[in-house]
């Protein structure tokens, strides 16, 4: 395993990870500054909306740095 796969790798374990945390809402972490921030511009459906793409994203970089 070269290092772009085990980036990859590790981009899909982060992109499950953030989809954890959106769909559970940990108190603490959801009450941290900078998501508090997140959702007093987007709202808390925007904010969820925005972590899901963000996920995406990442996760889908990861699967491409992985067959690549």
């Amino acid at each position: 395993m070269d290092g772009l796969a085990l980036l990859g790798l590790l981009l899909i374990v982060y992109a499950a990870a953030v989809i954890f945390i959106t769909v559970k809402k940990p108190e603490q972490i959801w009450n941290m500054a900078k998501i508090r921030m997140f959702r007093k511009l987007l709202g808390e459906k925007g904010t969820e909306i925005f972590f899901y793409v963000f996920a995406l994203a990442a996760a889908g970089f990861g699967i491409w740095l992985l067959v690549s």
